[in-house]
């Protein structure tokens, strides 16, 4: 029961921080531009990361709470990329083509994100059915 929970604990650890790595790299290739032409990689990533890490976690986790993680996670670094720090740095900004990116990327991973974190909560539990005859020895 023990090891269950310190397993189940390591694969949350590994999620949040795969989860949170993964939102700041997307967050800070929001301004990308090849020449005057913005490059979208940050939504693409944002879709496909929130698909891909919510359905391993869940995978390698058995766990629906620690599949949901990356999601959560993903939603509360992109928010505050939202909010003016002290200094007055924005890294996700409202305005012009750059603010255009940041909402389809906003949206966009919302529902990525909304559709994984369902589709495994709405996954049945399937439990493994013990083999043997459950008395301990060979019939």
């Amino acid at each position: 029961m023990i090891a269950r929970i310190a397993v189940t604990t390591g694969w949350a650890v590994l999620a949040l921080a795969a989860a949170a790595w993964l939102a700041l790299v997307e967050v800070f290739w929001l301004p990308l531009k090849a020449g005057p032409v913005p490059v979208p990689l940050s939504v693409l990533g944002a879709v496909a990361g929130n698909l891909l890490l919510v359905r391993l976690a869940h995978r390698l986790s058995g766990s629906r709470a620690v599949a949901v993680l990356p999601a959560v996670v993903w939603l509360v670094v992109a928010l505050a990329a939202t909010v003016r720090r002290p200094e007055g740095d924005l890294v996700l900004i409202g305005t012009g083509v750059t603010g255009a990116v940041g909402l389809a990327f906003l949206g966009c991973g919302v529902v990525a994100a909304a559709f994984a974190a369902g589709r495994v909560l709405a996954t049945p539990t399937v439990r493994r059915a013990r083999s043997g005859s459950g008395t301990g020895g060979a019939r």
